[in-house]
């Protein structure tokens, strides 16, 4: 693992640790990564966390819509912990209260998404909630998965029901779990990590699958996030609740199914350096996605009197 992203000259070479910070399992192990710098790091996250009790990562993609984010959290009484890409640095204004870590500071890694982190949470708090950056929802749904994650348990992690897809009814590849929005615990992250079944892609290359029988049986399932998460649910007795509020949808504001879409990299094309923020501000606009869901009083222009 370089020391820092400028150590990576090759565009192959590059590829790869664009790859890791994506949380990417194949790539992992392809870098030669160490776990043990990740434990370093995790050190600080810990420290900056030791005193939170309802901690709730906002990735700071595009600060203005990170800020809304942070908004609906402390409404319902947890804390805003901004992560963030790299590339964008943290948001220009953060709420009272809330706590910002740099998690890629040891790492370096040219790009971080939240996937990262959120694969190693037994070694930084007892619970974590986390949703997309391109996910804003109405008042009344975040009290209710705050109330949710609220009342978990030790040894639970809460997940979104993926949208619908034809091919899922037929195939067990293509069946996984969103991370749209959830919750995990400490016990259930430690449990995901020793099976080899957490968060990244290409969980079948994890590095604790146990044999190359089981590497083979995990091929036979979808390679991106979440499928880890179903399988360690489906055939590892992992902990599992499926929250399926189909109102989460209404509020994420993405590419997928968007024919209208304007991405910001080439189609067909790898998208390890796409910039989500751009494509957020150029593709929706903030006021009235906020209108339409009942969060104008979020926005950054009503900041008066609530940071």
């Amino acid at each position: 693992m370089p020391e820092n992203s400028n150590a990576v000259r090759s565009s192959s070479e590059n590829n790869i640790w664009y790859a890791v910070g994506q949380g990417n399992w194949r790539a992992f192990r392809a870098a030669g990564c160490d776990v043990a710098r990740v434990e370093r790091a995790a050190k600080r996250w810990a420290e900056a966390l030791k005193d939170v009790e309802r901690p709730w990562l906002c990735w700071n993609v595009a600060s203005d819509w990170c800020l809304v984010q942070q908004r609906l959290v402390k409404m319902v009484g947890w804390t805003p912990v901004i992560g963030f890409d790299p590339r964008v640095g943290p948001p220009a204004e953060v709420v009272e209260g809330a706590i910002t870590i740099d998690f890629n500071e040891e790492l370096k890694f040219p790009i971080l998404y939240p996937h990262f982190p959120l694969e190693f949470v037994f070694l930084f708090c007892n619970k974590l909630a986390f949703w997309h950056s391109d996910l804003l929802i109405r008042k009344d749904l975040m009290a209710q998965l705050a109330k949710k994650f609220e009342a978990m348990k030790d040894g639970e992690t809460i997940v979104t029901a993926a949208r619908p897809h034809w091919a899922a009814f037929l195939s067990a590849y293509h069946r996984r779990y969103s991370d749209l929005a959830g919750c995990t615990t400490r016990s259930a992250s430690r449990s995901q990590f020793d099976s080899g079944c957490g968060w990244w892609m290409a969980f079948k290359d994890h590095i604790n699958c146990p044999n190359e029988a089981e590497r083979e049986k995990r091929s036979k399932h979808y390679w991106d996030h979440g499928s880890g998460i179903y399988y360690w649910h489906k055939y590892c007795s992992g902990n599992v609740i499926v929250f399926g509020e189909k109102r989460l949808h209404e509020g994420h504001f993405t590419k997928m199914g968007n024919p209208n879409y304007k991405r910001g990299f080439a189609p067909n094309t790898s998208d390890v350096s796409r910039q989500m923020g751009n494509e957020l501000v150029r593709n929706f606009d903030l006021s009235t996605v906020c209108e339409e869901l009942a969060l104008s009083d979020f926005l950054p222009s009503a900041a008066t009197g609530m940071a």
